[in-house]
Formats: C-alpha cells, structure tokens, sequence
C-alpha cells in the first residue's frame, strides 16, 4: 500500500513537472522571439528528455538566427557561460521539414511534428 502510494505520487511528480516544462516552452514560443531548439522542440509537443538528446544533432548544420547566453553548472558551485544558439520559427520549421534521425522511434516523432 505504501508502496503503490509511493509510485502514484512519483507519476504525479513526473506529469506535473512535464506541463510545466510544456507550458514554459509555450509561452516562451509566443513572445516570437528567437529561441533555442530545445525550446522548439518541447513547445511543438515533444517530451523534454528527447528534445534535449536531439537538439545538438537538429541544429547542426542550420545558421541560427541570433546568439545567445546561458550558464552553465560545473563541479561544485563552479559555473561557466557557454554559447547558445538561438532560432527564429521560420528557421526552426526549415529545419523540422528535412530532420529526420536514424532511430526509427525518433524518426516517427518528428515526422509528426513537421505535419
């Protein structure tokens, strides 16, 4: 019974934080500004940790719109600012039209998005 307790309120955890990552990238989507591809990806309907493990391959190879800068966390308390590549819509859409990754799976998501 604890256990099953347990489980349900991980799943919620898990759901909760999965509409908030949606619904950030949505409004974020709305301000028409550039953003980067994860952003694209998660507001187009794709879950956060997929969108993270293809965003290097999905924009490579595409010239961004405008830069950006973000910091990142290192050991310890060190943190360090990386570049980030930002994309208008017009690119982003470009880009969804022909990605397509080898992963079968992954390859049918994106298809979907694109339609």
């Amino acid at each position: 019974m604890i256990a099953a307790n347990r489980a349900r309120r991980a799943i919620r955890r898990q759901r909760a934080a999965a509409t908030r990552t949606a619904r950030r990238a949505a409004r974020a989507l709305a301000t028409g500004q550039p953003q980067p591809a994860t952003v694209h990806l998660i507001g187009r309907g794709l879950d956060a940790k997929t969108a993270k493990r293809f965003a290097g391959a999905f924009s490579r190879g595409v010239a961004p719109t405008a830069m950006g800068e973000t910091v990142v966390k290192l050991k310890g308390r060190a943190r360090k600012a990386v570049a980030l590549k930002l994309y208008d819509l017009a690119a982003f859409a470009a880009r969804l039209a022909v990605y397509r990754p080898r992963d079968p799976h992954a390859a049918a998501q994106f298809a979907s998005l694109a339609a």
